[in-house]
C-alpha cells in the first residue's frame, strides 16, 4: 500500500497531559473533554480527523484516562476505531507517540489534544508526501511571536530552525508551531524508549540539525486553530464555535 492516493488513515492524539493551566475546570474533568459550546473538545478533533479519512486513532491517557476511555470507548459512535496507550509517567509529546510505536504501520498524524481547529488535513498530507519529509508541521501565523516557539521555514517552506519564545525584541518569524504533525515512521529512529522527550524541543531540533527534511505546512489565513492552553483561549474558543468562525459542526 505505497505512498500514493494520500491514504493516510492513522493518527495519534495526546491527551495525557494535566491541563493545570485551565484548573478549576480540569480538576475534575480531562482537558480533551471540557466542553466548547457543549460538546467535549475531543468529539470535534475526532470528526475533523475522521472528515480526512483517518480511521485508526490511538489516544494516550494519564490524568483522568478512565474518564477519556468511559467517554469514547472503542470509537465506533465517531466512525474510527479507537486505542489507549496508558502512561504511568509522563512520556511528553514525542515520548507518547514511542510508546504507541507497535499501533503504526504507515505514515500518520499527531494531533495535540488542546487543539481546536478546522484546516483541511488532506491538503496538509499532500504537501508532504511528495517532500520525502522525514515530518511536515502545521504552521500558524501569531500575532505576537514572542509568547511562542517560532519556526523558520526557507523558500520551499523546508524548517531551518526553531526560536523557542525569543527574548525581547528579537522575532524571529512569526510562524508558530499549531501542534499537528504528520510524521514518517522513520521518526521512532530519533525518539529514545521509556524517557521523556518532546517533540518541538528535543526531536525536531536535531532532526533539522542533522540534515534531514523537516517542512511547514502553512495554514491559510481562514484556516481557523486555536490550542485551548489557558482559560482565556478556552473562552475565545466557545466564542468563536458560538459564533460560526469554526467550519465544523458535530453531529453533522
Amino acid at each position: 500500500m505505497g505512498m500514493s492516493s494520500g491514504s493516510v488513515t492513522q493518527a495519534m492524539m495526546l491527551a495525557a497531559g494535566e491541563g493545570t493551566r485551565l484548573r478549576p475546570l480540569t480538576l475534575e474533568t480531562p482537558k480533551v473533554l471540557v466542553p466548547i459550546g457543549g460538546v467535549p473538545l475531543i468529539c470535534y478533533t475526532l470528526i475533523w480527523l475522521k472528515s480526512h479519512g483517518i480511521r485508526e486513532v490511538v489516544i494516550n491517557l494519564h490524568h483522568l484516562g478512565e474518564k477519556i476511555k468511559a467517554f469514547l470507548g472503542d470509537g465506533t459512535r465517531f466512525g474510527v476505531s479507537i486505542h489507549y496507550s496508558p502512561e504511568e509517567t509522563l512520556l511528553g509529546t514525542a515520548g507518547g507517540v514511542k510508546r504507541a510505536e507497535r499501533f503504526f504501520s504507515n505514515t500518520f498524524v499527531v494531533v495535540y489534544g488542546d487543539v481546536l481547529t478546522d484546516f483541511n488535513l488532506s491538503d496538509m498530507v499532500r504537501f508532504h508526501q511528495p517532500q520525502k519529509a522525514l515530518a511536515t508541521l502545521a504552521l500558524t501565523k501569531v500575532a505576537n511571536p514572542r509568547e511562542t516557539g517560532i519556526v523558520r521555514l526557507d523558500e520551499h517552506d523546508r524548517v531551518v530552525s526553531f526560536v523557542e519564545k525569543p527574548p525581547g525584541g528579537a522575532v524571529a518569524g512569526d510562524m508558530a508551531n499549531g501542534g499537528i504533525y504528520i510524521l514518517e515512521r522513520e521518526i521512532f529512529r530519533f525518539i529514545p524508549d521509556e524517557r521523556y522527550c518532546d517533540f518541538a524541543y528535543e526531536v525536531f531540533p536535531r532532526l533539522v540539525e542533522a540534515g534531514y527534511f523537516v517542512y511547514g505546512y502553512r495554514l491559510r489565513p481562514e484556516d481557523y486553530l486555536v490550542d485551548i492552553g489557558s482559560m482565556e483561549k478556552y473562552r475565545r474558543a466557545n466564542e468563536d464555535v458560538a459564533a460560526g468562525k469554526v467550519r465544523l459542526r458535530y453531529g453533522q
